[in-house]
Formats: structure tokens, C-alpha cells, sequence
């Protein structure tokens, strides 16, 4: 009678599809999933839906084009994609850039930070349950869009690094504008966490959930906000400064506990040190040109070259192979997203189906930048 009970109590494995199309995912990614009744037990990633040959492409344009695909990958930090091909064109020319355009380049990436954290805030709250978040965190990242837009012409996917410093200057009204949004957002911030850090359901459904440890997200090469939560030390902007990020004070957030709460926790006390960064900056600009003399047609010399940066998921590489033309021999993007996924499996497993929307969440994926 025993054996005939536990045979009828007997779970059986099978699979199911979440997405392609899944307004968890962030974008076109079809996940696999191995459920044993509500449980996970395995999760694999099916990608390259919007693959669009980015690399190949890049072996046929010129550098100053390069710089236009970098933002069609993660759009969210697309400013900071930006900078990374320039900086590395910049060091295969030996072109040192002027101050201005160091200290202007690091107070709209850190503007371009807030803007995808606010965002992913909003999102993440919504992919919860809380729609409210959605509703704050789009009313804040307006103001930030609006600088953009009149700083360049575009609020999204903006452009305006170049090889050697900036397509044009700054806006009469960037300063002014910059500083009415710190100060705006300073009293708002704390409402992220009336709304949704304190929020006993939120904490339920993150803390403890999604954990990561520090040797796995250095086995996995998790970095960003994802791979701190977990106590692995890998802010580029600390340990390989760039632009003017050795000029200014800031901390790099780490935690320890490496669950979804921790990973949310880093991205909110990051916003915290992206306007300290903005306000040690943004009265100090200084005078002078916005771009370095370049040549019309830009030719690397023969060499290989890399430079990362640290966007808002993470870090981003650029390898150049220089055969001494107009175009690269060759191009590799080093992208977070690609890097982050492939712990999905691992943070998933034994979770219901519902944590696994806050893993995703707490991950910050842009699937554009893993389908490159």
C-alpha cells in the first residue's frame, strides 16, 4: 500500500518555454525551463533572436562609425559604450583627449548610470507586482532624458563620444539643468525605499533567494552591480580608472549575501555615488576644446589594443586588432550581459518559477547586448 502511495506521489519532470516574448525577460530571450512540479531544476538560456552580426559589421566600417553600433547593443548605458571605443581608438592614436572632455565624458556616463538604475528600478517593481515603481522611476529618469536631449539631440541612443573628445560642446543650460536634477533627485531617492526596499512582500520575494557566491561570480565572470552583491571587488572605475574617475571620491558598493535583495541593494546605494561623483564635477569644468585634432579618416597603427569600462551591468571591453586601414582586422565586444546570464542556471536552481522573475530582475539584463 506504501509503494502504491508514494508512486501516485511521484513528481515528473517537464519542460517548459518562458518567452521568447516574456515581459520578465527585458527583451526577445527564450528561457528553457527543467521543472520538477514548481521547482527549477534547470534553466538554459536560447539566444541570438536579435543577433545582428555587430562584430562583423564593425570590420567593414570606419572607427568613427564603430561608435554608432556600440549603442544599438546595451542601450541603457549606451553613452558609456560609447566612450569605451573611443578611449581604445584614442590609445591606439596616442591621442591624449583635453580635461574638458575627460570631466564631461564622466558626468554624463554617470547621468546615463542613473538613468538605467532608475529604469531598472521602475521595471523591476513592475515585474513584482508594484506598478507604482514604474510610474517614479520614469518620472525621475524624464529630467535626466531631457539633458540629453538637449545636450545632443537624442535621448536614448545619443552618439556623441568621437574619437578624440565630443561631437560639439556642451549645452549653455547642461550645467544648470544637471544640477536641478541632483537636487531633485536627492529628495526623491529615499522614496525607492518607502516604496519598495521596505516593502515586506519585496522582501519576501528577494531576500535569501537568487544566491550567488563571491567564487561563482568570479567563475562565472559576473561583474557590475550583480558580481558586487556577491563581494567580488570589480569596479573598473576604481581598479583601472579612466576619463576623470581618478579625480574624484567615491565608494565602490559591495555586499556579501549574493541574493537578489543584496544585487537590488548595490544598484540603489550606487545612485547614491553616481550624484556624489556628478556634483565633485559638475562646477568644475574645465576651459578649452572639446575634441583633440584628429585626422578625417582615422588609421590605427599595426597593434592590438583593449580597453573596459564600467557601465551600469557591468563590464564592457572593446578589443581592437589593427592591421594599420581604415576598418579593424578585427573587433570583440566583451559584453556584461553575455557574461551574467550564464549564471542564471546556477542562482535558479531549486526556486519556484516565481523567483525566478526576481532573479532576472536582479540580473539587469539588456538581451540586445548579448546578442550582439
Amino acid at each position: 500500500m506504501d509503494e502504491v502511495i508514494a508512486q501516485a506521489l511521484e513528481s515528473q519532470e517537464y519542460f517548459i518555454n518562458m518567452g521568447p516574448q516574456h515581459p520578465s525577460t527585458h527583451g526577445v530571450l527564450r528561457l528553457v525551463l527543467s521543472l520538477d512540479g514548481e521547482i527549477i531544476r534547470k534553466v538554459e538560456p536560447h539566444i541570438g533572436y536579435i543577433h545582428r552580426s555587430i562584430e562583423k559589421m564593425c570590420e567593414h566600417d570606419s572607427y568613427q562609425q564603430i561608435v554608432h553600433l556600440t549603442d544599438r547593443m546595451d542601450y541603457l548605458s549606451c553613452h558609456i559604450n560609447n566612450e569605451a571605443v573611443c578611449l581604445a581608438v584614442e590609445m591606439g592614436l596616442q591621442v591624449e583627449v583635453p580635461e574638458r572632455v575627460k570631466v564631461i565624458r564622466t558626468i554624463i556616463g554617470e547621468l546615463t548610470r542613473l538613468s538605467s538604475h532608475q529604469l531598472w528600478w521602475g521595471v523591476m517593481g513592475m515585474d513584482l507586482g508594484a506598478i507604482t515603481t514604474f510610474l517614479y522611476g520614469f518620472r525621475d529618469r524624464e529630467m535626466i532624458t531631457d539633458i540629453f536631449e538637449e545636450t545632443c539631440g537624442a535621448r536614448l541612443t545619443m552618439n556623441y563620444n568621437v574619437p578624440g573628445g565630443l561631437m560639439f560642446d556642451i549645452h549653455p543650460n547642461f550645467q544648470k539643468r544637471t544640477k536641478e536634477f541632483v537636487t531633485h533627485f536627492r529628495k526623491k531617492l529615499p522614496e525607492y525605499d518607502d516604496l519598495l526596499s521596505n516593502n515586506v512582500i519585496f522582501r519576501e520575494r528577494t531576500i535569501g533567494i537568487g544566491k550567488l557566491s563571491k567564487e561563482d561570480a568570479i567563475s562565472y565572470g559576473v561583474t557590475g552591480p550583480t558580481g558586487r552583491a556577491s563581494g567580488f571587488s570589480c569596479d573598473v572605475r576604481k581598479h583601472h580608472p579612466y576619463s576623470a574617475y581618478d579625480k574624484v571620491q567615491f565608494n565602490e558598493i559591495l555586499r556579501t549575501e549574493g541574493d537578489c535583495f543584496a544585487r537590488y541593494q548595490c544598484r540603489i546605494a550606487e545612485m547614491w555615488e553616481s550624484l556624489s561623483i556628478i556634483e565633485q564635477l559638475i562646477d568644475n569644468i574645465p576651459e578649452g576644446p572639446f575634441k583633440a585634432p584628429t585626422k578625417a579618416v582615422i588609421k590605427l597603427p599595426k597593434g592590438e589594443w583593449y580597453q573596459k569600462v564600467e557601465t551600469a551591468r557591468g563590464e564592457f571591453g572593446v578589443y581592437i586588432i589593427s592591421e594599420g586601414q581604415k576598418s579593424p582586422y578585427r573587433l570583440k565586444f566583451r559584453s556584461p550581459g553575455f557574461s551574467n546570464l550564464s549564471a542564471l542556471d546556477h542562482m535558479a536552481r531549486g526556486a519556484k518559477i516565481a523567483d525566478l522573475v526576481a532573479i532576472m530582475s536582479t540580473i539587469d539584463l539588456v538581451i540586445p547586448d548579448i546578442d550582439r
